[in-house]
């Protein structure tokens, strides 16, 4: 079964839809469709939930350049 997901509406691509994306909350549960994000990585359309306000089009930023945090 294919899923559906939501067409872009920020870039020219006519194939680029949002994907979700999912996380961890501070206490390890799982936070399902924390953010949306473009299939067109040229693109960089975004959408975030954080603390319960929406984020629209924020920078991102390359994940392995940040420090780890061990737990």
């Amino acid at each position: 079964m294919a899923e559906n997901f939501p067409k872009c509406n920020k870039c020219d691509n006519p194939d680029a839809v949002y994907v979700p994306l999912s996380d961890f909350g501070g206490q390890g549960a799982s936070i399902h469709y924390k953010a949306w994000v473009c299939t067109d990585d040229k693109c960089g359309s975004n959408i975030k939930i954080r603390n319960g306000e929406v984020y629209v089009d924020e920078p991102i930023l390359d994940g392995s350049q940040r420090e780890r945090r061990d737990r």
